[in-house]
């Protein structure tokens, strides 16, 4: 089998170019893409900064970083969990979310420029395809395949 003929060949390809595409539009916005997917995934109610590092692929020494920099922007502020006080959750500040509503649109966007060429069959089966992958490949990250689980 040759390289381009495999999966991750085509989803790398992919990605770089969404990944470049969505830098050069964060840029525009005067912000980093790593900004704008956190802002993206921080909801109205807030997000526990733990769970912002896994989503992202990010260690949490670079997510901390990351927070830091955004909360020094005005962007982020940070409060403990009432509930569980070692739990900090990160809030977007008023300048944090009409900068969310802007690269939140920019996905919608590029989104519906997707649909517009695919049917929604061929999106279903691109999205179930994506399931599939992301289960083996953490299935493989823990030494076990994804069949063993079934």
């Amino acid at each position: 089998m040759r390289i381009s003929e495999t999966i991750d060949y085509h989803i790398r390809g992919a990605l770089f170019a969404m990944r470049r595409m969505y830098n050069i539009m964060a840029s525009e916005l005067g912000t980093t893409q790593g900004v704008a997917y956190v802002l993206i995934n921080v909801p109205h109610g807030g997000r526990a900064a733990t769970s912002i590092a896994p989503m992202m692929g990010m260690g949490a020494t670079s997510l901390t970083r990351l927070l830091k920099t955004m909360e020094e922007d005005g962007l982020i502020y940070r409060k403990k969990n009432q509930d569980d006080r070692r739990v900090v959750m990160i809030f977007l500040t008023d300048k944090g979310q009409h900068l969310r509503r802007k690269a939140r649109q920019v996905v919608i966007d590029f989104n519906k420029k997707l649909f517009e060429k695919l049917d929604p069959a061929e999106a279903a089966a691109f999205i179930k395809v994506c399931q599939i992958i992301r289960q083996e490949a953490t299935a493989q990250a823990e030494g076990k395949s994804a069949q063993d689980e079934d």
